[in-house]
């Protein structure tokens, strides 16, 4: 367990997320709250349509919850115009999916670069950055291969090391090894674990994998709308 004294990189105020379905409201998120700290890895633990997805896309910046509050670094970040909006998701925030969305034109090492070029990175650098981030997710002999060498876990690896190409505070994962078998996917989220470490980036994991949460620093649970610890 990291410690938790310092300020929250992440916190989520009274966060309501509710839907249209039919001719009724669906309420996901009540007033949700959580604060996440600097290098810990908190786990989110529900079954689907529990609000997990929810809380991930409005915390990231995705999605514009009901009503609420987003900090990140100290910053409210829901009330800033949407190019503000865009530029601290870039910068603050990495994101991990169930899928892993990379280019299958571009090899590895391309693939983590490209975030950063885009965020006004020079490519020497940025490839730089690329090899460092892949070699630390034991794909070092795997940076020259496009998605399609590569296996299910491998390419999930690869999609790690892009979340934490910018150097974000916080990474929000999506389910990251839900399409995996559960040896691949134990090493994978050793992986991510582990990076997380490297880098004192702080994590929040959605994940219905019970066994995952060995890995957490703590874990929480959406429960009737609020996060609450889960037990």
């Amino acid at each position: 367990m990291n410690n938790l004294s310092g300020k929250p990189v992440l916190s989520v105020r009274n966060l309501s997320r509710q839907y249209q379905s039919g001719e009724s409201i669906l309420q996901v998120l009540v007033r949700a709250n959580i604060d996440i700290y600097p290098g810990e890895v908190v786990g989110l633990i529900g079954p689907s349509g529990s609000g997990k997805s929810s809380l991930l896309h409005a915390a990231g910046l995705l999605e514009t919850p009901t009503s609420g509050e987003v900090w990140i670094k100290g910053k409210e970040c829901l009330g800033l115009k949407d190019d503000d909006r865009t530029r601290v998701r870039r910068e603050e925030v990495g994101f991990v999916y169930q899928f892993h969305h990379l280019l299958r034109e571009f090899n590895a090492v391309d693939n983590v670069a490209l975030p950063q070029m885009a965020n006004g990175v020079g490519q020497a650098t940025a490839r730089k950055e690329a090899e460092r981030l892949l070699t630390i997710m034991g794909l070092k002999d795997r940076i020259d291969h496009q998605p399609g060498q590569m296996s299910g876990g491998e390419q999930q690896r690869v999609a790690i090391a892009r979340a934490m190409a910018n150097k974000p505070s916080i990474i929000l994962a999506d389910e990251p090894t839900g399409n995996l078998d559960p040896a691949t996917s134990g090493n994978v989220f050793q992986s991510l674990f582990d990076l997380t470490r490297t880098e004192g980036v702080a994590a929040l994991v959605a994940t219905h994998n019970m066994n995952l949460t060995t890995y957490m620093d703590r874990v929480v649970t959406v429960r009737d709308g609020a996060i609450v610890p889960y037990s």
